[in-house]
């Protein structure tokens, strides 16, 4: 990784450039879902751990982040809305002592793609998975490429991409990462680029038994 990149648990100063990374980084997604300012003052405030940012040491510059929260997860009723999820943005139904990270967001700002900062950022989530004992990490991923391969059902779409047969240009990253595919999500949010579908991920901490 370039030594001018450096991962860092966010501010409430750094809230303004968060956000607008978030916009860069989501032009599709329905304006009531975007991430503001006010959003990130609370994720620091409710969970400041769980916060990540990625400095550019050379400009001194935000160039990406992610934001998580601790909940339990029943794998059995995974079927869910983002916002809900995620308690509007504000990560508010954080609980303390959840089980598992739950990945609201992470974004690296256009400028800064290529250079793996989101390496960087989901090295971050797992090293606090290990620290602090939970069992993994989940995620309703979004499959950004759907929309170039609307002739196809989405299990079919999530299947290729699991086969290698497509690309896609979220999740295939995420799979690299060792996440597995749970299940799909319809309704999850509102993007015209995934289908408002959900990709339901998951990352298991190797060194905890489930």
């Amino acid at each position: 990784m370039p030594e001018r990149f450096q991962v860092v648990q966010s501010t409430p100063e750094m809230a303004a450039r968060l956000a607008e990374i978030q916009r860069a980084c989501f032009p599709d997604l329905a304006e009531d879902e975007l991430m503001r300012e006010e959003h990130y003052l609370s994720h620091q405030n409710v969970f400041p751990e769980g916060q990540h940012a990625v400095l550019d040491l050379e400009t001194g510059l935000v160039a990406g982040s992610s934001s998580d929260l601790r909940m339990d997860i029943d794998f059995d009723h995974f079927q869910h809305r983002y916002m809900d999820a995620v308690d509007s943005n504000y990560l508010t139904n954080h609980n303390p002592a959840g089980e598992w990270l739950y990945g609201a967001d992470i974004a690296v700002h256009p400028d800064y793609r290529g250079y793996g900062l989101s390496t960087l950022l989901y090295n971050a989530r797992h090293d606090l998975i290990r620290r602090l004992g939970l069992k993994g990490h989940v995620a309703g991923a979004m499959p950004k490429g759907y929309h170039q391969h609307r002739d196809l059902l989405i299990e079919e779409y999530v299947q290729k991409v699991m086969a290698g047969e497509l690309r896609d240009p979220v999740l295939s990253v995420q799979l690299k990462r060792g996440y597995q595919v749970h299940g799909i999500i319809p309704d999850y949010l509102e993007d015209p680029s995934c289908g408002n579908y959900g990709v339901f991920i998951v990352w298991k901490n190797p060194e905890r038994m489930a």
